[in-house]
């Protein structure tokens, strides 16, 4: 954070541009996955695959910006496990991903490669437990885990309007829903195909 407000502070008007907009995709693999082979469990899931959100970009000198995105998910699943005298019930929601990256546009006037990297932060919530047959145990679980992110794509020079689909590939340092004694895991690497529109 106090890198991106030097950043601010240290760039002009005359320098700097700031564009807004919104970013939106598709995984190309799954958010979380189910591990098979873990004694009698049911798993559900109703999740849509698609990620969307803002975005803003600070356009800096020579080709550099800095972007932060707030990138919305769902991931509604529900799973659940009997063991002898134990019942775990988990269920979960949603998620919030914010990446903050550094990206550098190739020269160009109407198609301009892009490379960018940076950090990751995916917020998730609305994670419930349930355990215990006797004596039954709920809680309501969020938390937060950080990865760093790649990516690169094509930025359009549209009239009004700038197109960049991009691929982006992160890697998460946890995985963050593991529940049901390992019997549901997210996927800690991760690949995307996105698009931004921004004015």
């Amino acid at each position: 954070m106090r890198l991106l407000l030097l950043l601010v502070m240290a760039s002009s008007g005359a320098f700097a541009q700031l564009s807004l907009g919104v970013r939106g995709g598709l995984p190309f693999n799954d958010f979380f996955h189910a591990v098979s082979g873990q004694g009698p469990t049911t798993f559900q899931s109703s999740a849509t695959r698609f990620t969307l959100g803002p975005t803003v970009e600070l356009h800096l000198p020579a080709g550099f910006g800095v972007e932060a995105d707030a990138l919305y998910r769902n991931f509604q699943y529900s799973a659940s496990a009997n063991g002898v005298d134990t019942l775990l019930q988990n269920r979960a929601s949603n998620a919030w991903e914010f990446p903050l990256l550094v990206k550098y546009r190739m020269p160009g006037p109407f198609v301009r490669p892009f490379l960018d990297a940076g950090v990751a932060w995916d917020r998730w919530s609305g994670y419930t437990q349930l355990t215990g047959l006797l004596g039954l145990t709920k809680s309501d679980v969020s938390g937060v885990n950080t990865g760093f992110v790649v990516g690169a794509g094509i930025e359009l020079h549209l009239p009004l309007v700038k197109l960049s689909p991009e691929v982006r590939y992160s890697r998460w340092g946890a995985q963050n829903i593991s529940g049901l004694g390992s019997l549901l895991q997210t996927n800690q690497n991760r690949a995307e195909f996105l698009v931004g529109l921004t004015f």
